[in-house]
């Protein structure tokens, strides 16, 4: 009997570095900035192909969204220096949570109203807003799920990481995407007015997404985020949602 085939091994790629390529000027680039800090990991399958992202700080490293937990991201996240925060930005980022924790001893950080789904794990909760220092806030942004929420970094001109509250579309702009999951869409416009009330064109540069990352073109962030956000006609949005109802 002649042996069989042999299957190809797969690949995994390696995170990828977000603003390796980017050249920002002096005054938005703060001093402790290394442009090699901000990590996006490939989609992952156990989060119908969420993107995770991994800050790299002195201060302390912030794992948003879980990606896949195979070997090789493991062996990134130990040589950078493990993982000390793991915030989720809605229920459906939660993927393999408990063995992140386990693996890496870490806190998990998530809003209030979806750390049910995290059974006899120890999870650090808030209402509307967390602190971790002084570059770092989460924002409660219901509308996606009850519980979706942003992470802001202040550094490099204010960054917005959003999970799935704010994903790009066709042509790589920032925008409000409602889907048959969509917990409540009217919350969610709401959710981007006070977000437009909050940051202005010097403190919100740029969008780090959590989903549809294909249509940046190879990029992980969206660039002049708030002019993106301001662009959106949230009338038009609440016109739309009441037809629907």
């Amino acid at each position: 009997m002649s042996p069989l085939p042999q299957q190809p091994s797969r690949t995994t790629n390696p995170p990828r570095a977000v603003f390796v390529d980017e050249i920002p000027s002096k005054d938005s680039l703060g001093r402790n900035f290394a442009q090699e800090s901000i990590f996006a990991f490939p989609p992952n399958r156990d989060t119908l192909g969420g993107t995770s992202y991994f800050i790299v700080r002195n201060e302390s490293n912030i794992l948003i969204d879980c990606p896949t937990l195979n070997q090789t991201n493991q062996d990134f996240l130990t040589a950078h220096g493990g993982v000390d925060w793991l915030f989720l930005t809605h229920r459906g980022a939660i993927g393999k949570t408990p063995e992140i924790q386990q693996i890496f001893d870490c806190k998990v950080l998530i809003q209030e109203q979806e750390a049910y789904l995290l059974p006899g794990l120890t999870v650090t909760t808030f209402s509307q807003e967390f602190t971790t220092d002084a570059e770092i806030q989460v924002i409660w942004t219901p509308g996606h799920s009850p519980g979706s929420s942003c992470l802001y970094y202040s550094q490099l001109g204010g960054i917005l990481f959003s999970g799935r509250h704010l994903v790009p579309n066709q042509q790589g702009q920032a925008v409000l995407l409602r889907t048959a999951k969509t917990f409540h869409w009217p919350r969610q416009i709401n959710s981007l007015r006070l977000l437009l009330e909050r940051f202005t064109p010097e403190t919100l540069q740029y969008i780090c997404p959590g989903a549809n990352i294909g249509f940046l073109r190879g990029k992980r962030f969206i660039a002049q985020a708030y002019q993106h956000l301001a662009s959106v006609d949230l009338q038009v949005l609440l016109q739309i949602s009441r037809q629907l109802l």
